[in-house]
């Protein structure tokens, strides 16, 4: 790690367990939630049933997508978990859903309702960690673009709690991979932050970004890989359903040096004093 303020133009942070803590009995929460609301619209039937289908859908998209840098979005998982509530066998593990299919068994407007149920139902769970807006706020009145970097599988969702918490003032950008196709740590999410943000790394003068994240494979080793600098949020692998890794020997960005992060902090805050605005 850097002794010096971390010179960059550009800070972009993660999303669940960066700016908002996502822990496993507000998870369950929110897909409760979603249930019962999915029943009140006479969508669902079983409550017990679509919970533990969500589940088993949630895991198979985790078994095949993330392996192929794709996120496991929701809409998709919605189309699955109907079309087995109304009678089709999913797959075998080691086969791929026919999706043009089971979407035969959807009607219009219903994956728009689970998706809005559910995004809704995060919003009212789930609270931003103490120092976000703050940090948020800060950064961008200083004159850094600052943006959200984030895998997860709605995008909308994000879109609304940052508008829900007062965010959206400070924010250049919102990056979901659920929007660009690609999770982190694969270069091409990164790149569309840079497209979004207006600032590219900053070749021989050093690169331009930060990116602040808790997941070491995702966010640290992904952004070293596209060419950013990178500080790494400790100890926010506890209690998570979400996927997550912590520093491991053997990471490397390009299968030479050892991944370093430039910076590392317990809390949001602590930014202010580690980062230095660069001319962009």
């Amino acid at each position: 790690m850097t002794a010096e303020p971390v010179r960059v133009a550009a800070i972009t942070f993660d999303f669940g367990n960066t700016l908002v803590r996502v822990g496993r009995a507000g998870l369950r929460s929110v897909v409760e939630d979603t249930t019962d609301a999915l029943v009140a619209l006479g969508i669902v039937r079983d409550k017990d049933r679509f919970t533990a289908l969500w589940s088993d859908e949630r895991e198979r998209q985790f078994r095949e997508d993330v392996p192929e840098f794709r996120e496991p979005d929701i809409p998709r998982r919605a189309v699955r978990v109907l079309a087995r509530l109304r009678g089709v066998a999913a797959p075998p593990a080691e086969a791929r859903w026919d999706d043009a299919a089971a979407a035969g068994l959807v009607e219009p407007g219903e994956i728009e309702a689970v998706v809005d149920v559910y995004s809704r139902a995060f919003l009212d769970r789930m609270a931003p960690v103490d120092d976000a807006r703050a940090t948020l706020e800060t950064l961008a009145r200083r004159g850094f673009a600052v943006g959200i970097l984030s895998n997860w599988p709605l995008a909308v969702t994000i879109d609304r709690f940052a508008e829900a918490h007062g965010w959206m003032p400070f924010l250049r950008a919102i990056v979901v991979s659920e929007r660009t196709g690609a999770i982190k740590p694969h270069p091409a999410i990164f790149r569309s932050a840079e497209a979004l943000l207006g600032v590219a790394p900053g070749g021989s003068a050093g690169p331009a970004i930060l990116h602040v994240g808790d997941d070491w494979a995702a966010d640290v080793v992904g952004a070293r890989g596209a060419g950013w600098r990178v500080a790494y949020l400790r100890n926010r692998q506890q209690d998570t359903p979400l996927p997550t890794s912590e520093p491991g020997p053997g990471d490397t960005a390009d299968g030479a040096d050892p991944v370093v992060a430039d910076l590392e902090i317990d809390e949001l805050a602590e930014l202010d004093d580690l980062v230095d605005l660069a001319d962009h």
